[in-house]
């Protein structure tokens, strides 16, 4: 059988570095087909491309569509039927992974090679299809690589709930030919064992079950039965193979391989890195400004050590909005000074001993700067995109400045934690409250939090409701600039939380003991000598951007994207979405 493979030029390179001696086609782009499928090194390179193709890694924007970080993603009419804007059509990848299965089960390599690359096979299938359901609702579920002499290439959409069936399908299928569990010891690591298929299955029925899906019955529909078992089974399967929360919350990412990791992309200098740490600094500690800060809305959301909001007068650190904005450092969730850098604070980058950092106008670096205060005598270029914040979340202090496109952390796509708070959002939502608080006071133990003498780590909630909301603020927090929270909210159907809101940085401006300012010369001088620390400053709020759009536009249509008016005009059978003026519609009641 002969085939033409052009993805062999995409992975080729690959291939050289690791199986030079086995590669041997003088015509890369046309060749014996059984010279890939029946090599378990050439298939070994076409899984890796794959995975590449189909995982993500590091990105500092991930947050920047919530109140988490600075700018305005959700412009009015930013998603529309003709723009390409939030469409997945991933068709081919969808025929690479096909012909991966096809082919590997046509090939001669014994049964247990063959399991092993189908069954990754199989996870992609259902991970890429998920991805494209999540956007869009139902969609051609196609489970062979088209031939364009054979078969009919106008195929209609499956249904949503032919997508999640055939999804879980796929994921049973890939469950059963999985390794239980890869050990990070192993060769094999960062390759998809049991564990994370079983916690990617359980989170797909986690979205069955959701009000994105259910818009006419959001908590009592049947599919959150199935969920729960799915995510009980999941939670129960990982704990027995050792998975646990890591002990520091700060070493999830920067000690690689830890217990909590479910699944992560490698990343390994100087063949793979990714750009966090050149994304999340400041200006004067990386090769350019900070692409995304986080935002005075979302410093509030942070609790105090005890567990409460800053303004909960049943808090034992209670502090009305004025007193908390000229000290919202203190007494914070351990989790804040391990995720934030904040003017004054201690920031000890590129190995800097003792190094503060600042933001405070005339003062900061011209790259690190945010305010307006006129006695500075210059202005600010950062107050489009700048907080007076910066991300300390994961990011790499030990890089040098001139280091910092060397970031080769880990991405972690899953973690234990997330496995436990979709637990707790199953069990919650069919009445196993108990097992829901459960998980989040080992959620909040882990993060540092004072236990109270009620020992809820400050947890206020009782009924369902409101344990769904302490559910989601623990993962606003838990998951913060990891790319959680936009899809939560979108499918709890609470995108209107992030409609019209404006979004505030907070100005710092150094002041005496008395409260006066502080001349510049003096501020200057201090600054230079790492003297002035948080306690010196007063703080101000300023809107963010300055100028320009002032509000995010989050319309109701979002919940399901369209799918491109490209895509239909190429195939009279793909319907358009309803919700987006088609005959299609993308939920499940």
């Amino acid at each position: 059988m002969k085939k033409i493979i052009t993805i062999i030029s995409l992975f080729v390179l690959l291939v050289v570095h690791n199986a030079c001696d086995t590669l041997d086609i003088e015509n890369i782009y046309s060749y014996d087909a059984n010279k890939v499928w029946n090599d378990e090194k050439l298939i070994n390179s076409y899984m890796a491309n794959l995975y590449a193709k189909v995982f993500e890694n590091w990105n500092v924007s991930l947050d920047q569509k919530t109140q988490q970080l600075s700018g305005i993603h959700f412009y009015l009419d930013r998603i529309t039927i003709s723009n390409g804007e939030y469409k997945k059509w991933n068709y081919t990848t969808i025929r690479l992974i096909n012909e991966a299965i096809q082919n590997t089960t046509n090939g001669d390599l014994p049964q247990a090679k063959k399991d092993e690359f189908i069954a990754q096979a199989y996870f992609l299938r259902a991970y890429v299809y998920f991805q494209m359901v999540i956007y869009h609702g139902g969609i051609p579920y196609l489970t062979i690589p088209q031939d364009k002499n054979k078969d009919e290439l106008y195929v209609k959409r499956n249904s949503t709930k032919e997508c999640f069936e055939l999804i879980v399908k796929d994921l049973n299928e890939a469950i059963s030919m999985l390794p239980e569990k890869i050990q990070p010891s192993s060769g094999n690591y960062g390759k998809i064992d049991a564990c994370f298929a079983s916690a990617f299955k359980a989170k797909v029925l986690l979205y069955k079950a959701s009000p994105q899906f259910n818009p006419n019955n959001k908590w009592d529909n049947v599919y959150w039965q199935e969920a729960y078992e799915a995510n009980k089974q999941a939670y129960t399967k990982l704990v027995a193979n050792g998975s646990k929360l890591t002990g520091d919350y700060a070493n999830i990412f920067l000690v690689e391989k830890g217990f909590e990791v479910v699944f992560a992309v490698i990343n390994t200098y100087p063949n793979k890195m990714a750009n966090w740490d050149n994304g999340v600094r400041p200006g004067s500690e990386s090769r350019g400004p900070a692409s995304s800060c986080p935002t005075w809305n979302f410093i509030q959301d942070f609790p105090m050590k005890d567990g409460k909001l800053y303004n909960d007068p049943s808090g034992k650190y209670y502090k009305t909005d004025d007193v908390f904005l000229q000290r919202y450092w203190e007494n914070r969730d351990p989790r804040f000074e391990k995720s934030i850098v904040w003017n004054g604070s201690i920031y000890e980058v590129s190995g800097k001993v003792g190094k503060r950092q600042y933001t405070s106008l005339g003062i900061a670096h011209e790259m690190d700067d945010f305010g307006v205060n006129p006695k500075a005598g210059v202005n600010s270029t950062n107050l489009d995109r700048s907080s007076g914040f910066f991300i300390r979340k994961a990011s790499d202090l030990s890089l040098k400045q001139a280091e910092v496109q060397q970031y080769d952390v880990d991405f972690i796509l899953m973690r234990f934690a997330e496995v436990m708070l979709n637990y707790a959002e199953t069990a919650n939502e069919t009445g196993k409250s108990d097992v829901a608080i459960d998980i989040l006071k080992q959620i909040r133990e882990r993060a540092g939090i004072e236990p109270g003498e009620d020992g809820l780590y400050g947890i206020k909630a009782s009924s369902r409701e409101d344990i769904r909301e302490a559910i989601l603020a623990e993962r606003n927090i838990e998951f913060c600039f990891e790319g959680h929270r936009f899809w939560d909210l979108r499918r709890l159907r609470m995108l209107d939380r992030l409609d019209k809101k404006t979004k505030y940085g907070v100005e710092a401006i150094a002041v005496n003991p008395d409260g006066t300012e502080m001349s510049m010369t003096e501020a200057k001088s201090k600054a230079a000598s790492m003297k002035l620390t948080e306690y010196d400053f007063k703080y101000s709020l300023l809107q963010i951007p300055i100028t320009g759009v002032k509000v995010t536009s989050v319309p109701d249509s979002y919940y399901f994207f369209p799918i491109q008016k490209d895509v239909i005009d190429r195939n009279s059978n793909i319907e358009q979405n309803s919700n987006w003026g088609g005959t299609f519609n993308p939920a499940l009641d």
